[in-house]
């Protein structure tokens, strides 16, 4: 039995089954993101005062590199994942919409790069 309205089943909208996926997505970058930011938190308390030669020495460590990629990485899904259903709740233009949610992700995709480069350019350049 279909349960659309007339409307729905012409227009062909319904359920995009994106749901569930973005829900348990969020959920689990919240809960990797409590470990990651504790230990980022920690870094930058241990080298606030630290000189620029110790700060970078402590950067080339592969473990902290590492570590810090994946702050910034599942701190990047998280942002993108609830902005994304912020602007898909709250924008009804449709084509603001479609720009919001592009430059949405290209954002994500910036940041991350950028961070990428600067930890890779720190890590091997000693």
């Amino acid at each position: 039995m279909d349960m659309r309205t007339p409307l729905g089943k012409v227009r062909g909208l319904g359920s995009a089954k994106e749901g569930t996926d973005h829900f348990w997505r969020q959920r689990l970058t919240a809960v990797s993101n409590i470990p990651l930011l504790i230990f980022f938190v920690f870094f930058v308390a241990r080298y606030a005062g630290a000189s620029h030669a110790e700060l970078l020495a402590a950067l080339a460590n592969p473990f902290v590199a590492v570590i810090l990629g994946l702050v910034v990485a599942s701190a990047l899904i998280h942002m993108r994942i609830g902005m994304q259903v912020i602007i898909e709740d709250y924008v009804h233009a449709e084509g603001v919409k479609i720009a919001l949610l592009m430059l949405n992700t290209f954002f994500a995709i910036a940041i991350g790069g950028l961070f990428l480069f600067a930890i890779l350019k720190i890590a091997f350049a000693g």
